[in-house]
């Protein structure tokens, strides 16, 4: 190819008009690429802000169906689901319970909204009394015991009509373990979201706050990954891929987009992208104070999720992005 001459090579043709503009963008959002993150809380008529994320709430069941009729009317087609229980336990079975909170809202938006795709998360930290995501032994999450927690509660999940598995935990060998157990009780078809490249990040303080999860002791960081390992997080997407995962989520989202394009330029299935509670808040509280434009920025973040190669964006703007692109 010749190099390029200025000026009869001259790039700005294309941006000096709004519609070429659009005839020539690369990159798209649309909002069957959104997942619309709710958290579920016991209670009826409940609707309670969470303070260190603005415009996003605790929901009571009831007030959880208004709420997805909402985003239904917005072609917002998939949520993603964390239960906040009335009680918790040293193991985190209560979150295997076939009544507890996350199973009585599946089978109360199967009944209003049956085309609505339910993702369910699937960890231990909301439903722990020690806020870590499994069960403890000798001072850390045993990784072997918690797996049957987690096989237990996803074929839970699966059986009150979750659409979508979506492990969070980080245990090793939990996609496989779940598939099994899956698999066994006749939930063959469901699929697993598998959280595989999680990172041990400072960047889920607000969530903490929202599900009520932070650690009693400790931190996550024997089960979480190190900020600073790249390959290792491509080594956790292979494993999962091998394990049965049939979609790979990288998380948190903006400090880690090149773990997102590095997965999508090496594995033939579909990628998501967390964008998590703390890059939410940043950008929120920055724009209460007058500092940035809102709307501009969401929408520069969505497209840097896509062109970095992620088919799913988990994210709290979804309802705003769909109001943008509408």
């Amino acid at each position: 190819m010749s190099k390029p001459q200025f000026p009869i090579t001259r790039l700005r043709r294309a941006r000096y008009n709004p519609v070429i503009r659009e005839l020539t963008a690369e990159t798209q959002i649309s909002v069957n690429d959104l997942v619309m993150p709710l958290f579920i809380t016991f209670g009826e008529n409940v609707k309670q802000e969470i303070l260190s994320m603005p415009g996003q709430y605790r929901f009571s069941v009831d007030e959880l169906v208004v709420k997805c009729k909402q985003l239904w009317q917005k072609n917002i087609r998939a949520v993603l689901l964390f239960g906040i229980p009335a009680v918790k336990d040293k193991h985190g079975l209560v979150g295997a319970h076939e009544h507890g909170i996350i199973q009585k809202a599946i089978v109360a938006l199967k009944k209003e909204l049956p085309g609505l795709v339910l993702i369910a998360d699937v960890c231990n930290c909301e439903y722990t009394t020690h806020g870590h995501c499994g069960t403890i032994i000798d001072g850390d999450v045993d990784n072997d015991l918690t797996l049957e927690t987690l096989a237990a509660q996803a074929v839970s999940l699966a059986k009150a009509g979750a659409d979508v598995i979506a492990p969070s935990d980080m245990m090793d060998g939990r996609v496989l373990r779940i598939r099994e157990a899956l698999d066994k009780s006749g939930y063959y078809k469901i699929p697993i979201l598998a959280y595989s490249a999680k990172f041990a990040s400072g960047f889920y303080g607000p969530f903490r706050e929202a599900a009520d999860s932070a650690p009693a002791f400790g931190d996550r960081r024997t089960y979480q990954m190190d900020v600073r390992n790249g390959n290792e997080a491509l080594r956790e997407i292979e494993q999962d891929i091998a394990e049965g995962a049939d979609m790979v989520m990288v998380k948190p989202g903006l400090a880690y987009l090149d773990i997102v394009a590095k997965a999508k330029a090496r594995f033939n299935i579909p990628i998501a992208v967390y964008n998590v509670s703390g890059e939410y808040s940043m950008l929120k509280a920055a724009a209460q104070n007058g500092w940035v434009d809102e709307d501009r920025l969401v929408m520069e973040t969505m497209f840097a999720f896509k062109r970095a190669g992620a088919d799913l964006i988990l994210t709290y703007w979804a309802e705003k992005v769909a109001d943008l692109i509408a």
